[in-house]
């Protein structure tokens, strides 16, 4: 079980959100966020408050009737919880929702310890508020997202449990839970924020590692397939550039590569007397996009892991306002809602992503086009050339994926647009970035699986499956367990469905 104490990595978010494990609240956090609450409530008698006694954004001007400040709240929730679009997964809900449990639970934001407590219990009973992609710029955090999920906590709105959309009344009813107790700032105290974005952001880091891990798998088997020579691997040549990732992708790269029969020494085959020869046959250099993997795979490492560094910085860090300070007694305004760390980095991410996503397609061609490796039929078609296709269908939905993926590399992060009677006069975009990134992820594995398919197809039609190193078979006999060895032509979405869903859910832990 993960203990809430105000501090959270990636491991604590991969065991709640990936393994349903469950969460607890620590006693000290609950006594936090209840002296938080306390004190703002006295506090804010004979003074004015943002979100407690004026109205919000540019209506701050006005003051709220201490009669109607619980009205108030309600009010906020109720007419922001308007989001549009496509609903939000519920992975990436359950992520919103533990970010912004945690961002709570530092005592900064004054709001009933009820929240955490409803929170959590929606946490380890997998119900999730249905959330759409649709209505937050970033500025003031994901209000309109944030309302979603603040208005399933005050009993209202839908949710989904056990993968049926529902009534939240009808829900709690069932399962006996009592909606947060609104006495302050509930409202204004979860909806403004960067969780969801940031939520968002982590799965998306998930993903984006586990890509990587099989990026590096293909890129590894298709250096097998032809034989490549091993030295631009070499620790020698890696290290003569100072980049973390580069040198990391160049080991993974050679730890995958340990034990396989195929990769050659150049010293064995070049590095002797040449005398006579005026042409080479073979190739004495591979294309880029089988020599420079390190090289292009590096700064996807190296970006992954900074973005990932700052998604738990935004996680584990005050992100509303405005600010309660109990131990100097003061509460601060201020704008530690504005999302532009998250958007920045999810363009960052996103931008990588492509690229991974863009090396597989070459990767790919190389496979396909038998004039650039000549030791492949066109398309590996293992069946009659003319008569039967092979994966040239493939290559089509891969090429036009990448595309897509490059066109959504536009960044948000510079796409602000002022709104709000221009209170919000620079935002973020921030939960833009984040869903955009996630698209281009889930692009970048269906480009990956067809990737996959074709290298098994080549290593079934060179014979090589003894010959490849052990974990090019494991990732040779995972495939072959979904996709079978064909001749014919066969209908293939469904296998590069299912080969993308096993990636997607299947880690291969070559990156350390």
């Amino acid at each position: 079980m993960t203990k809430i104490k105000g501090t959270l990595g990636i491991e604590e978010f991969y065991r709640t959100i990936f393994k349903n494990e469950p969460i607890s609240i620590d006693e000290k956090v609950i006594k936090t966020v209840k002296d938080s609450f306390d004190f703002l409530k006295e506090f804010s008698k004979n003074k004015v408050i943002y979100g407690v006694n004026t109205g919000f954004g540019p209506m701050a001007q006005y003051k709220i009737k201490d009669s109607e400040t619980i009205q108030l709240q309600y009010n906020l929730i109720r007419s922001h919880a308007s989001g549009t679009g496509n609903p939000i997964p519920p992975k990436y809900v359950k992520a919103a929702m533990l970010a912004r449990l945690n961002t709570l639970s530092l005592g900064n934001s004054g709001v009933h310890p009820s929240v955490l407590e409803v929170m959590t219990t929606l946490i380890n009973q997998d119900i999730t508020p249905l959330i759409y992609e649709h209505g937050g710029v970033g500025a003031s955090g994901d209000l309109v997202q944030l309302a979603h999920l603040a208005l399933v906590l005050i009993g209202e709105g839908e949710v989904f449990y056990k993968g049926v959309k529902r009534p939240t009344e009808e829900v709690f009813k069932e399962l006996n839970i009592t909606p947060i107790k609104v006495e302050l700032r509930e409202g204004l105290g979860l909806i403004n924020g960067t969780s969801v974005m940031t939520g968002i952001g982590i799965v998306n880091t998930i993903y984006t590692r586990r890509l990587l891990e099989w990026a590096i798998c293909c890129s590894s088997a298709i250096n097998e397939i032809v034989q490549a020579y091993d030295d631009h691997l070499s620790e020698d040549l890696n290290h003569t550039k100072r980049h973390k990732g580069q040198r990391e992708i160049a080991r993974a790269m050679r730890s995958h590569l340990k034990d396989s029969t195929l990769t050659r020494k150049r010293e064995h085959h070049l590095y002797v007397d040449n005398n006579g020869v005026s042409v080479f046959e073979e190739k004495v250099q591979e294309y880029y996009s089988l020599r420079c993997v390190p090289q292009i795979l590096g700064p996807v490492l190296d970006t992954l892991n900074n973005v990932e560094s700052v998604l738990i910085e935004e996680v584990n860090s005050a992100n509303d306002n405005p600010i309660v300070n109990v131990e100097k007694k003061h509460v601060y305004h201020g704008g530690n809602f504005h999302g532009d760390y998250i958007s920045l980095e999810m363009d960052k991410l996103k931008l990588v992503v492509t690229k991974m996503s863009m090396l597989a397609e070459r990767q790919l061609n190389y496979l396909l086009n038998s004039k650039l490796n000549d030791i492949l039929p066109p398309f590996v078609n293992l069946g009659t050339l003319g008569l039967n296709f092979g994966m040239q269908g493939v290559q089509f939905t891969a090429t036009s994926t990448t595309a897509e993926n490059q066109m959504l590399s536009n960044p948000m992060y510079v796409h602000s647009i002022p709104n709000n009677n221009d209170n919000q006069d620079i935002v973020s975009m921030g939960t833009n970035a984040a869903n955009t990134t996630k698209k281009v992820i889930e692009n970048a594995f269906e480009v990956l699986a067809i990737e996959m398919i074709t290298v098994v197809q080549a290593i079934e039609y060179l014979d090589l499956k003894d010959k490849v190193s052990s974990k090019t078979r494991m990732m040779y006999d995972a495939v072959r367990k979904i996709v079978p060895p064909f001749k014919e032509d066969i209908v293939m979405y469904p296998y590069v469905n299912q080969v993308k869903n096993y990636i997607i859910n299947h880690q291969n832990k070559e990156v350390k």
